[in-house]
C-alpha cells in the first residue's frame, strides 16, 4: 500500500495495525488535504472563467467578430480547465487511503505525523475474501487430473478438480475444501514441476461468523495466510485397475506370482501409478492371481514356496490373492 500524494499523515484508523481487519472502502489513513482543497477551489474558479471566455468567443464567432482560431483556443482552454478539475478531485480523494476489498493489515510502515511522498510505503495488506494455494505437480500427476483447458474465460465450477486441504491448526488436524481454478501455465525450468492454483473462499470465516452472529472460534475453522498445507486432489476415474500393497512390488515393476503348484513365477506388470502405500496395476495381472507379499532374499522362477493356509504354516500370511478389479 503506497501513497499517491504528498502530505503529512493526520489520522490513522484504529484498525490500521498489524492483524487488524478492515472493510472495503473503509478509510484507513488520512493525509492532510489542505493544499488539495485549495487546488480544487482554484480549478473550479478557473473552469468558470474558461467557460465564460468560451461562451463569449462562441457568441462573437457566430456574429462574425471572432476568427475560428480564437474560438478553438477558447475551447482548448476550457477542456484543459476541466481536466485540471478532474485531477484536483482525484488528488483530493487520494488523501483518504482506502482499499477496494475486505482485508487485514500485515504490516504498518507509516505513522501519525509522518510526511509521505508519492510512492512512500504505508503498509502491506491482504484480501480476506479468498485465499490461493500453489500446488506443485509432476507431469505424471497431471496425467491423472481433468484440468480445464486454458481459455480466456473461467472454467465452469463443475470442471474444476476438487481439493481437500489438511493442516495442523491450534494443535488439531483441520481440513478445508477448495478447487483448482487455474494452472500457472509453465513448467519450472529447475524442478520440472507444474504449479496449479487452488482457491478457498473466506479463509478467515468472516462471512460465516457475521451470518451466525457468533465470535466463538470453535464454531469455525480459519486458514491463516502463510499456512503450509497438504492437499489431496480428486483425480480421474479409471476402470479395471488392481490395487496391491506397494511392498509387493519387486524392483521397478515385477511381481512374484504363485501358481497352482505353489511355485514362484516372476513376471513384469504395468504399474499405472504408485503412492506410498499402494501400487495400481493396469495389465500383467488379473483378479484371482496369487502373489507373494513376503520379501524373499533370492527368488527364482520355479522356486517352491509355502503359502498361507498350508497346515504346517502358523506364521503371518505369505501370499495374497489379488482382489476383484476396482475403480480407482
Amino acid at each position: 500500500l503506497s501513497s499517491e500524494v504528498s502530505g503529512r499523515v493526520i489520522s490513522i484508523s484504529e484498525r490500521f495495525i498489524p492483524g487488524g481487519f478492515f472493510k472495503k472502502d473503509e478509510i484507513l489513513m488520512q493525509i492532510d488535504d489542505t493544499d488539495y482543497v485549495v487546488a480544487k477551489a482554484q480549478s473550479e474558479a478557473l473552469l468558470r472563467q474558461r467557460q465564460i471566455e468560451y461562451n463569449g468567443a462562441k457568441s462573437l464567432s457566430i456574429k462574425g467578430y471572432r476568427a475560428e482560431a480564437e474560438l478553438a483556443a477558447a475551447k482548448a482552454n476550457l477542456a484543459a480547465a476541466k481536466a485540471n478539475l478532474v485531477k484536483a478531485n482525484k488528488n483530493l480523494n487520494r488523501t483518504k487511503i482506502r482499499l477496494p476489498y475486505d482485508g487485514f493489515v500485515l504490516s504498518k510502515d507509516a505513522d501519525l505525523g509522518q510526511f509521505v511522498n508519492p510512492g512512500s510505503k504505508l503498509g502491506t495488506t491482504l484480501a480476506t475474501n479468498v485465499a490461493e494455494i500453489r500446488l506443485a505437480l509432476t507431469d505424471q500427476d497431471l496425467a491423472f487430473l481433468d484440468m480445464p483447458k486454458p481459455s480466456y474465460s473461467d472454467a465452469p465450477s463443475e470442471h474444476r478438480p476438487s481439493v481437500k486441504l489438511f493442516a495442523i491448526h491450534k494443535g488439531q488436524s483441520s481440513e478445508w475444501y477448495a478447487e483448482i481454478i487455474r494452472s500457472e501455465g509453465v513448467v519450472d525450468d529447475k524442478s520440472r514441476l507444474t504449479y496449479v492454483v487452488a482457491k478457498i473462499n473466506d479463509p478467515y470465516q468472516l462471512s460465516s461468523s457475521e451470518k451466525s452472529g457468533s465470535d466463538d472460534s470453535n464454531t469455525t475453522q480459519i486458514l491463516p495466510m502463510g499456512t503450509f498445507v497438504k492437499a489431496t486432489i480428486i483425480g480421474k476415474t479409471i476402470s479395471n485397475i488392481i490395487k496391491i500393497p506397494r511392498t509387493a512390488i519387486r524392483g521397478k515393476n515385477e511381481l512374484m506370482f504363485i501358481d497352482d503348484d505353489n511355485r514362484l513365477q516372476i513376471k513384469t506388470v504395468n504399474i499405472l501409478r504408485a503412492d506410498a502405500d499402494f501400487a495400481y496395476i493396469s495389465s500383467g495381472a488379473k483378479a484371482g492371481d496369487r502373489i507373494s507379499i513376503t520379501a524373499i532374499e533370492s527368488p527364482i522362477n520355479g522356486m517352491e514356496v509355502r503359502t498361507a493356509g498350508d497346515p504346517e504354516i502358523e506364521t503371518d500370511s505369505a501370499s495374497k490373492t489379488l482382489p476383484e478389479q476396482i475403480e480407482q
